[in-house]
């Protein structure tokens, strides 16, 4: 039986894709048209806060990869418009580089209120509902960028509140002095 370069049969191969795939499915939510970017992940039946809704998988990456790979992206994404990043940082040495085709969760939406949050555990990064989520309803959660590269994010999120750039939540009062604007957290909190 012949065997790839790290010495993997092709069944064995398969049954480890299909494996790696089943993870980044799950049956609370299915990919539909979005109005907020593209594709997003919408609740396919009734979610209750806190309940674990799908794993965000990917691949294990170094540091200087994933910097490489997300300087790319964006290049990409500013002439064509595709989707920035999938990149989660997941200690000091390592990042998870989400996109691969099995990951659903790759294509969940930023959003200034958010429905889901991501959670580590470990090496592994979950979406968790933060409240309850009804059937056909968007899932959500705040990417958490940086204020520094705020121009690079604009927001489409269109929720109240919404602060016009993906920016993490505790650096909306930073974003705020530099658009000269009175304070957009308390709007939104």
């Amino acid at each position: 039986m012949a065997k790839d370069e790290k010495g993997m049969t092709d069944s064995e191969l398969h049954r480890k894709l299909l494996a790696l795939w089943k993870r980044g499915q799950s049956d609370l939510c299915e990919i539909q048209c979005s109005s907020i970017h593209g594709s997003g992940v919408y609740a396919a039946r009734d979610i209750a806060a806190d309940e674990l809704i799908i794993e965000y998988v990917g691949e294990f990456i170094d540091k200087e990869q994933s910097s490489k790979r997300s300087t790319l992206q964006l290049e990409r994404s500013a002439k064509n418009g595709d989707a920035a990043v999938f990149i989660f940082n997941i200690n000091s040495k390592w990042d998870l580089d989400g996109n691969v085709p099995w990951n659903t969760a790759r294509l969940i939406n930023h959003s200034c209120s958010p429905n889901c949050e991501a959670q580590s555990r470990g090496k592994k990064i979950f979406i968790h509902a933060l409240r309850k989520i009804k059937q056909g309803e968007e899932l959500t959660y705040d990417y958490g960028f940086d204020v520094d590269c705020y121009e690079e994010h604009p927001c489409l999120c269109r929720r109240d509140g919404c602060v016009g750039y993906i920016v993490s939540r505790d650096q909306w009062h930073i974003l705020d002095d530099k658009l000269g604007r009175g304070k957009t957290s308390e709007k939104a909190s």
